[in-house]
């Protein structure tokens, strides 16, 4: 069995220096929670990671496409599924590996302090988080970005501190789920089924849904979940996913230094290639063109 901790293509990872770390957990504002090493992981085949006495830090592990397979303590391997996450506990052993036939793309992340204990779940287990109709899978993610850039600048303290500070909502995210999409209840029950559709489209930005999925998670059929929504928008449905997804390449394009075969992954592209010619096909111009437009623009201001 092939086995590779890291070096992977596509891949996003930071870390910091143990002498570095060292300094930060003396630090008031730091010392009770923070990131000592966080990455994307893309669709990583061979992915294994064994820690046979237990670590320091604890680790998030958040599933967002494929499987993976992780063991506790000695148990018996369970799978974590596209659209789970896992917290795996300091000072325990444990093992964990990508699916061989459809290897997970994941964010992670390690994290300790003072009070880390207190955001682990009651039992280490794999935990839905579904898209839906009050779901805000993407927000979560935007917390993932957030904490990722700052702790990009994290030799500089203040940028620590800030990646800190965002570590306690984006861990809570996932905790407290139900308080997390508390916000959007109200509203979820006055939605047309264009706004529901529109919002588990954006939900799943990263992913690659059919119009099958689309009407059968509505319980419609295909073409009547179609006729519907093109009557409220003017598009069909799959058109418009395809614009969300082009819309938020046009963000990570404009205010991250990702690279184009990054981006096209966390849209749901397979091939930067193919990513590349829709996006110039929306857009009318490429999207290393489209960047460099957007920054010249953005210096002119």
């Amino acid at each position: 069995m092939i086995k590779i901790k890291e070096g992977f293509q596509g891949e996003r990872i930071l870390s910091l220096p143990e002498d570095i770390l060292h300094k930060y957990r003396q630090d008031t504002l730091i010392k009770q929670l923070f990131v000592r090493k966080i990455g994307f992981f893309p669709k990583v085949k061979h992915h294994y990671v064994q820690k046979s006495n237990g670590v320091k830090y604890c680790m998030l592990i958040y599933c967002v496409a494929g499987k993976g397979w992780y063991s506790i303590n000695g148990s018996d391997f369970k799978h974590i599924d596209t659209n789970q996450y896992i917290i795996l506990p300091a000072r325990t052993p444990y093992t964990f590996y990508a699916d061989k036939s459809t290897p997970w793309s994941i964010y992670w992340l390690h994290f300790e302090g003072l009070l880390s204990d207190n955001f682990l779940p009651s039992v280490a287990r794999p935990r839905d988080i579904q898209p839906g109709d009050t779901s805000r899978i993407q927000d979560r993610l935007e917390l993932f970005e957030e904490i990722y850039a700052n702790f990009a600048m994290a030799y500089t303290r203040e940028y620590m501190v800030q990646a800190s500070m965002y570590l306690y909502p984006f861990l809570s995210s996932f905790l407290h789920l139900e308080q997390f999409r508390h916000y959007k209840l109200s509203s979820s029950q006055e939605q047309t089924l264009s706004m529901k559709a529109i919002h588990y489209m954006s939900e799943n930005i990263c992913n690659k849904i059919s119009l099958e999925q689309l009407a059968d998670n509505f319980k419609y059929s295909v073409s009547h979940f179609s006729a519907l929504f093109q009557k409220e928008t003017g598009y069909s449905p799959i058109s418009y996913y395809i614009q969300l997804k082009v819309r938020k390449a046009c963000q990570y394009l404009e205010l991250s230094n990702l690279k184009i075969i990054e981006i096209a992954e966390k849209v749901g592209f397979e091939e930067a290639g193919y990513f590349s010619r829709v996006f110039t096909n929306i857009m009318g111009i490429s999207p290393s063109e489209y960047r460099k437009r957007e920054r010249n623009n953005s210096a002119t201001l």
